[in-house]
């Protein structure tokens, strides 16, 4: 880096002193650049000109357009958020606010679901965007569709297995022929071909829970030839895990493709405890030649949906399905038997916090949200006890078409710094691109929305000392674009896109809370992205300088 860093400057000076123009349309000045290697630190300044960097070092004064004075600040790579959800919220608002406040400047979209593709028997997807209906079937459509609305941050996404399952096979939940099976890979090679990054897989709950392992082995296969990983919610992230992480190594030996763990974690209080466990999966996979790697969101509970509480089988169908059976009394009954028991295979939200209603917020909109379950229970029944909670949790559901977004307390910090301090695992918020004020002020989400990158560096780094501060910006920087495959950013090197994030280390911290999750952290101070400021001094100026990233 040094070396690279002195040559450009080099050719900087000989072109002043041969009367050359030699304008860097910005400097970033007087930094402690934490170039996102996870080498130390260093003084320096930044040279950008266009979208690239040019230059780190020590930049002499000249003809720059725009200087920023970073003098007591950390210059880093822009962070590359491993796990969003902000697909269709990016098309109601590119600003990206929450996670350009972050210091976001790339984010990576799938897990199961994507935005592509919709063919077959998936209607094509239909989006409102400045007043008009927009419809597409592939994913390289969406990725047109970002680049023509414009967007503050980078967007680059999986193929999802949902949407690849779903196109072949409906609702239904009949096995695939081998035909069908065909079919899917097809998509997959299409999505891979438009510039999918790999396969995204949500497989705890249907339809990605239909797929069996040797399925799976296939369609990753199919991403293979293109450099593509397989991205996972793994099958059962409680009682489950231990065959749940194996079955991922699995999938990525025989496929032959990179392995990365979505938010690794233990949601089971029975299994609490038991991360070395886990991490030593991992590792003796490591050990044999297996690349694979792990992200995690820095919060012990995780958002999901009241519907996850209701068995598999009652999903069949798709959700009209589910409700006309949350409406039968037969149903209902075999329902609550598999809540309360279980059924092998299934992680069970319920079971996992011990049927501690207290330890389920709302985070959905509507007239419960912010309050956790056992006072939406309470509200509902006004204080009769002879009625069984699961039927209000049944018919609450029903009012709702299905759908409550839900926050559930299960798992522990021990277990989650465990992981976090694993050199493999890097930082993903599970979030989205939402904002404290206008149309994207909805729900109550979950903090790690507006606040994951700044709770690391704030909590884990400043406050605990469970990280230092280089490592943890490999891991929201370098680690993550080496995962993807995004060669040309997460590092401040000549050459790179400059995508640049400008934060207090002294000051950063997340303020957004389960209860009060609308609050922009501090301490991020700028943020820029393909070489445009696109956070000044923590305000948004509405540059929209994102682009799609396709892998090539």
């Amino acid at each position: 880096m040094l070396r690279w860093g002195t040559l450009a400057v080099t050719a900087f000076l000989v072109a002043v002193a041969e009367g050359q123009e030699a304008a860097f349309d910005l400097v970033i000045r007087h930094g402690r650049i934490v170039d996102g290697s996870g080498n130390p630190w260093f003084y320096g300044d930044v040279a950008v000109r266009g979208d690239r960097i040019e230059a780190l070092g020590r930049i002499p004064p000249g003809k720059a357009r725009q200087e920023i004075d970073a003098a007591g600040l950390v210059v880093a790579p822009g962070f590359i958020d491993m796990h969003s959800h902000s697909d269709f919220l990016l098309l109601e608002d590119g600003n990206g606010q929450s996670k350009i406040r972050q210091g976001v400047t790339t984010e990576i979209l799938g897990e199961g679901d994507s935005a592509g593709p919709y063919q077959g028997k998936l209607p094509p997807r239909v989006v409102t965007v400045a007043g008009q209906d927009v419809r597409w079937t592939r994913l390289g459509e969406y990725f047109d569709l970002l680049d023509r609305t414009g967007v503050s941050l980078n967007v680059a996404s999986y193929v999802g297995l949902n949407n690849v399952w779903q196109c072949v096979m409906g609702t239904s939940f009949d096995r695939p022929t081998s035909e069908q099976l065909d079919e899917m890979k097809a998509l997959v090679e299409q999505a891979m071909q438009d510039g999918a990054l790999g396969l995204s897989s949500q497989v705890m709950m249907p339809p990605g829970s239909l797929a069996a392992t040797d399925e799976i082995v296939e369609l990753c296969k199919a991403a293979a030839p293109y450099g593509g990983i397989y991205s996972t919610h793994i099958r059962n992230e409680g009682l489950g895990v231990f065959d749940s992480v194996k079955e991922a190594i699995a999938i990525g030996e025989r496929a032959g493709v990179p392995v990365d763990v979505i938010h690794l974690k233990i949601a089971d209080q029975k299994y609490w405890g038991r991360m070395e466990e886990v991490v030593a999966l991992i590792e003796d996979a490591r050990r044999r030649g297996v690349n694979v790697q792990a992200n995690i969101y820095p919060y012990t509970r995780g958002n999901n949906n009241l519907s996850s509480i209701i068995p598999p089988w009652a999903h069949e169908g798709g959700r009209e399905k589910m409700l006309a059976r949350l409406r039968d009394p037969a149903d209902r009954e075999r329902m609550k038997k598999d809540i309360t028991t279980g059924i092998d295979s299934w992680y069970n939200h319920y079971t996992a916090v011990g049927g501690d209603w207290s330890r389920m917020l709302i985070s959905g909109a509507g007239q419960f949200q912010g309050l956790t379950m056992d006072r939406v229970l309470s509200l509902r029944s006004q204080g009769r006890n002879d009625r069984d909670p699961l039927d209000e949790l049944f018919d609450l559901l029903i009012e709702e078409d299905g759908s409550v977004s839900t926050v559930y307390a299960h798992h522990t910090e021990e277990d989650m710094n465990f992981a976090l301090a694993q050199p493999w695992c890097s930082i993903g918020s599970d979030g989205s691109a939402y904002a404290i004020e206008g149309p994207l002020r909805r729900g109550n989400p979950h903090p790690r929305n507006f606040g994951t990158f700044p709770r690391v560096l704030g909590v884990y780094v400043r406050e605990q000392g469970l990280l230092r501060l280089e490592d943890a910006v490999r891991k929201m920087t370098s680690l993550n674009a080496a995962k993807a495959g995004l060669r040309d950013r997460g590092l401040l090197r000549p050459g790179m896109f400059a995508d640049v994030t400008i934060f207090d280390a002294d000051h950063i911290i997340d303020r957004a809370t389960f209860t009060e999750p609308f609050a922009y952290n501090e301490g991020i101070e700028y943020v820029i992205v393909n070489g445009q400021v696109v956070l000044d001094r923590g305000q948004h100026t509405g540059a929209k300088p994102g682009r799609a990233l396709r892998r090539r």
